[in-house]
């Protein structure tokens, strides 16, 4: 079975505490066009609300007012991808005791930028990869790509058994918020998006690396798209760029429908939710969470390690749930034999699930 050799998170190095990124917002005027004070109370409420205590910005805060538009922005954005994700795919493979040689497929995941060449084309040289590396970038899946991603490096290695792959995922949430014009899902989500990245590597089942204490072996993942639901999560894309599109329903659409999900995958490989030890669950928001633990019916303590990345970082879109298995391995790392379940949503609308197990 594909082994997850390595996970490694990488964030920016501008950390800013919530207030300052608040006040900094309101005063390039993301509030301004939501009557007056009134647009700043509505600012402050939404980040109080949020949780979130700190985050690292791809930018320092003063350098957002000067972005001319989003040309300026997606610049920005290639430029900082490409150390951040250098820094993130050498420092996993560095860890999981391989070369960028060794790496057959390599996958990389945004939604909050636009490279062609893609990401990974352009680190391949920097890497060290082959040239007949194969390469698989995603657009689109948004948050749910992080747990997807892995579930595509599993496809692949289940009909490579000796192979290595990657999965690379770069989120730069900061450098898509409007400036002017905010509507009330903008302002939402300038309350919870942080920066960062994280690389995957994963080795399949013949691989000599392959060795029970270097990390978890996926079982089987499980994808799925809710019914009309296109129009819930996404995005907007205009001459200004990027507008978050984020429903009001989605709380509960998790609430009424993750629940028979889960249960129906864990039961197909002879589960219950109660018997898994690690829950790997993507950061969506305060609402989100509450209505994944009522779903599931989990204790507090099960998405613990969720509910502190976003204090610490924010939601750090596709590459949040791999910080998230990156803490799980660090710090509560589950008995042998033991089940997890990684589990993330995303625009489609739609969920992945990936049990592991240890």
């Amino acid at each position: 079975m594909t082994r997850i050799a390595a996970v490694h998170g990488v964030l920016p190095p501008h950390r800013y505490e919530q207030h300052e990124i608040t006040d900094a917002l309101s005063a390039i005027g993301l509030a301004a066009d939501r009557d007056g004070d009134r647009g700043r109370g509505v600012l402050d409420r939404l980040h109080d609300s949020s949780t979130v205590r700190t985050r690292q910005l791809a930018l320092p805060l003063e350098r957002y007012a000067t972005l001319t538009g989003f040309g300026d922005a997606n610049d920005r954005f290639i430029e900082v991808a490409l150390e951040l994700g250098e820094q993130a795919v050498a420092a996993a493979l560095d860890e999981a005791g391989l070369r960028a040689r060794d790496v057959e497929l390599i996958v990389s995941t945004s939604v909050t930028g636009i490279a062609a060449p893609s990401i990974e084309a352009r680190l391949a040289g920097r890497l060290g990869l082959r040239p007949d590396v194969k390469r698989v970038p995603i657009f689109g899946l948004g948050c749910v790509a992080g747990a997807a991603g892995i579930a595509r490096l599993h496809d692949y290695l289940a009909g490579r058994p000796r192979g290595v792959a990657v999965l690379l995922s770069v989120e730069l949430c900061s450098l898509t918020l409007p400036r002017t014009h905010a509507s009330a899902a903008d302002l939402v989500a300038s309350s919870l998006f942080g920066d960062g990245a994280a690389a995957v590597v994963a080795v399949g089942r013949d691989h000599p690396s392959n060795q029970p204490d270097n990390g978890p072996f996926v079982v089987a993942t499980r994808s799925h798209l809710f019914p009309d639901t296109e129009d819930l999560l996404g995005w907007d894309i205009g001459d200004g760029g990027f507008r978050i599109v984020l429903g009001g329903e989605l709380p509960e659409l998790v609430r009424r429908h993750l629940g028979p999900q889960v249960r129906a995958f864990l039961a197909d490989h002879d589960l219950k939710p109660q018997e898994a030890t690690a829950w790997v669950c993507h950061p969506g928001g305060p609402k989100i969470l509450e209505a994944v633990r009522e779903a599931l019916d989990l204790p507090a303590r099960a998405l613990e390690l969720t509910w502190r990345s976003l204090a610490e970082v924010g939601n750090l879109s596709s590459a949040s749930v791999l910080h998230i298995l990156r803490d799980t391995l660090a710090l509560r790392p589950p008995l042998p034999g033991s089940a997890g379940l990684m589990l993330a949503m995303g625009p489609g609308f739609c969920s992945e699930l990936v049990l592991l197990r240890w």
